[in-house]
């Protein structure tokens, strides 16, 4: 294989958990908690802001939750996420398994918490990755610093150039970047023009469907 060790977002690349999930939970935070902006968002703005500038930055900037108020909201989504459970992609568990049957190491590397990514892996009956970097880790590395792939190539002794990461949004293009790993967008969540125009011309790969991936990995 071209490449070694295949890193993955979660949310929106290897599960499908901003439509069905997340953003419900925002509106529903909204409607409670900030209801002259619970009509502000739709499903698509939401995704253009969690590609950029990221949903921390639209909390804190353009909402204003203040400290309190942002780990609020974070208690809130986490008791959301723990009765919510998001669906793998058609083909993706498959082709998590054939990497690993081929020696492939997987990573996860996520702005969700490791438990909840756990869970979803097992429930989705995915193959167990090998590390997962979730939202619990020093936030000094969380997506878009590149700290876990200089972590993850120390420890299973790679080379930036056998690294894959496959992300739908910009805080992973970024770390890849930053690493000088390839990066392979995720496009199968969304059609959204905005994002899809920066992801063409700026990645190493743009893959319009799980299959995508598939060929890119194995071909």
């Amino acid at each position: 294989m071209k490449y070694k060790c295949l890193v993955l977002d979660h949310d929106d690349t290897v599960v499908n958990s901003t439509a069905t999930i997340h953003y419900p939970c925002f509106v529903e935070y909204l409607e409670k908690y900030y209801p002259h902006l619970s009509k502000n968002y739709t499903l698509e703005s939401y995704f253009v802001k969690n590609f950029h500038p990221g949903v921390v930055e639209l909390f804190v900037d353009e909402i204003g939750m203040s400290p309190e108020e942002l780990a609020h909201e974070e208690a809130y989504w986490q008791e959301y996420v723990k009765g919510h459970i998001p669906s793998a992609y058609e083909g993706i568990r498959e082709i998590i398994f054939d990497f690993k049957k081929e020696g492939g190491i997987i990573a996860v590397d996520s702005h969700s918490f490791t438990e909840y990514i756990v869970r979803d892996w097992k429930k989705n009956s995915l193959p167990d990755p090998h590390i997962i970097y979730g939202w619990d880790i020093p936030k000094n590395m969380r997506k878009p610093a590149p700290d876990t792939l200089f972590d993850l190539m120390k420890r299973f002794d790679l080379k930036p150039e056998e690294v894959l990461v496959v992300d739908d949004l910009k805080p992973g293009y970024d770390m890849a970047k930053g690493a000088g790993v390839t990066f392979a967008a995720a496009g199968w969540a969304y059609n959204i023009p905005e994002i899809e125009n920066f992801m063409r011309k700026n990645c190493d790969f743009y893959l319009k469907s799980v299959s995508d991936l598939r060929n890119i990995l194995f071909s």
